[in-house]
């Protein structure tokens, strides 16, 4: 049964460590392992600042490990319901085009759908011919036929994740932005009928890497050039210190440029 894959999980523990126990789960079934199907309380909760679950799996590319994967890098993870699909299609060939803007910021692109490695690698000469504007598909595709990293990191509906050990379901639309010390920093859910906005998963990369390096924050639609908020947290001496002029608006909102 579909539902009785073999995949890693941990001892019997109690609840209030359950996170901890699924911060580093694989496939690799030379590991401690036990046979358990697609149940709720098996699932690792996977929250912004949890350590993104690990995983050995086939992709177009050969397998991986995921967090071999991540290495020293940003990565953008992001699931498809079905290969040879239109919205799907659209999608990974707008992330083709727009992959050397993402190189420049670190940043390595792998995306998951639910058939097999033939069957991606057939797809990806089609979004070549038709959604990547004559660039070419060099990021990975998952191959997650038995929906163990769906699973993983939930990227199923409420009603197909009552179907996960019964039949083949969708995934949905899932985007998860990890850095390089494998935290989980950004997390989008799309359904399976919503095309998403690639530049603005390019956007919110822009705003993270630079809120790390800078100790700033991010106004509302916020793109790369435009003022920056001072947090509260940081006084005016201090902030006349590190960024030198900037605008009271309010005593908890005050505006700087960094470069």
């Amino acid at each position: 049964m579909f539902g009785s894959r073999l995949i890693q999980s941990v001892r019997p523990i109690a609840r209030s460590q359950a996170t901890k126990a699924f911060l580093a789960p694989t496939f690799n079934a030379a590991r401690s392992a036990r046979w358990i199907s697609f149940k709720a309380e098996d699932q690792p909760r996977v929250r912004i600042g949890s350590v993104a679950p690990n995983f050995d799996i086939d992709t177009t590319q050969g397998k991986i490990n995921f967090h071999d994967y991540i290495g020293n890098n940003w990565v953008v993870l992001f699931s498809h319901p079905a290969d040879f699909t239109p919205v799907c299609t659209t999608e990974l060939g707008a992330f083709a085009s727009l992959e050397p803007e993402f190189t420049k910021r670190g940043v390595k692109l792998i995306g998951l759908s639910t058939e097999g490695v033939d069957s991606h690698k057939r797809w990806i000469k089609d979004i070549e011919d038709v959604t990547s504007n004559g660039a070419k598909f060099n990021y990975p595709i998952i191959a997650d036929s038995e929906k163990k990293v769906a699973f993983l990191y939930d990227m199923v509906s409420a009603d197909d994740f009552e179907k996960l050990g019964t039949s083949m379901v969708p995934t949905i639309r899932s985007v998860f932005v990890i850095d390089p010390q494998k935290k989980v920093r950004l997390i989008m859910t799309y359904p399976a009928s919503t095309g998403r906005n690639s530049a603005e998963v390019l956007r919110v990369v822009d705003a993270l890497q630079l809120t790390d390096k800078k100790g700033v924050v991010t106004p509302i639609d916020w793109t790369e050039g435009q003022d920056v908020i001072i947090p509260p947290t940081v006084s005016d001496s201090d902030a006349k210190a590190k960024f030198g002029e900037f605008t009271t608006l309010k005593p908890y909102l005050r505006t700087t440029k960094v470069k």
